[in-house]
């Protein structure tokens, strides 16, 4: 503990101290010289406040709290460091973070003209794909379209090449075939209708008809008087390659048919001996009296 020796220099030492300081502010006033007023050039301007005349009181400071005492034998506190404030940045890192700006967004706009390349270059690629494949369906329609043609032609030479080859067998003169039914000759197959007519001619007709005749099969129903005219078209020979039940013809349609069979199996039809009167298209007269 402290002595009262030790108290009492102490408050000794703070009286000189004291004592001191009040005669360097003695001395500081004697040496502080008169204030000289301003003077400033010019007319003097009165003004005249208008509103709050008066400046509002300044609140009342709060004061601070006292520290509690620390003890005598307390260690003293360390020293805090002093807070660093923010320093603004300085010119050149503001240009380099504008310049990073611009590269960024230089960047973000050629990533976009990228993109937007990209769309249009597949939109192109569609536009071709889908010509490509209307160019190609095009193109199997025209193939068809000759194929087609081509087979067309090919049909029609082929008729032709038949009309001419039956052209041909009819200009020169064909063997008589030799069937079940010999082809009856000019002196067999006379036959008449009590006529005056005695021409080859007429006897050719005649034998025709008696041949169409003997080889028809009556349905029950056909009634006398029937006449029909008949148009044949045939070969050299007597084949029948064609026949038709042509008007006039009173006949009901199944007599109709069985006069078309008839001709049919009566081919073929008279030829040996009546060469020079043959016909390829004949209108027979068919007549049925019963």
């Amino acid at each position: 503990m402290e002595s009262f020796r030790d108290k009492a220099r102490a408050y000794f030492l703070a009286l000189l101290v004291h004592l001191g300081v009040a005669a360097m502010m003695m001395v500081s006033l004697l040496w502080t010289q008169a204030a000289r007023p301003i003077s400033l050039p010019g007319p003097v301007i009165e003004a005249e406040l208008v509103g709050i005349s008066a400046a509002p009181k300044p609140r009342a400071a709060s004061k601070p709290k006292p520290a509690p005492p620390k003890p005598a034998d307390a260690p003293p506190e360390p020293a805090k460091p002093p807070e660093a404030k923010p320093t603004p940045p300085s010119q050149p890192q503001r240009n380099d973070q504008n310049d990073r700006e611009k590269v960024a967004e230089m960047a973000q706009q050629k990533a976009e003209q990228a993109q937007r390349a990209e769309v249009e270059h597949k939109r192109q690629e569609q536009i071709l794909l889908e010509q490509q494949q209307h160019d190609e369906r095009e193109r199997q329609k025209q193939l068809e379209d000759i194929k087609r043609q081509h087979a067309d032609a090919e049909k029609k030479l082929k008729l032709e090449k038949e009309k001419l080859a039956q052209l041909q067998d009819l200009q020169k003169p064909k063997p008589v075939h030799t069937t079940s039914q010999a082809v009856p000759e000019a002196e067999q197959a006379k036959t008449g209708t009590n006529g005056q007519d005695d021409s080859l001619q007429a006897q050719y007709f005649a034998a025709i008809q008696n041949a169409v005749t003997n080889n028809w099969l009556r349905p029950d129903n056909t009634q006398a008087g029937v006449r029909c005219m008949l148009r044949i078209v045939q070969i050299p020979g007597g084949d029948v390659i064609g026949v038709e039940v042509g008007n006039p013809c009173n006949a009901d349609p199944l007599t109709r048919n069985s006069i078309e069979q008839a001709v049919k199996r009566a081919a073929p039809l008279p030829f040996k001996g009546y060469e020079k009167e043959f016909r390829r298209e004949i209108n027979l007269n068919f007549s049925y009296d019963g």
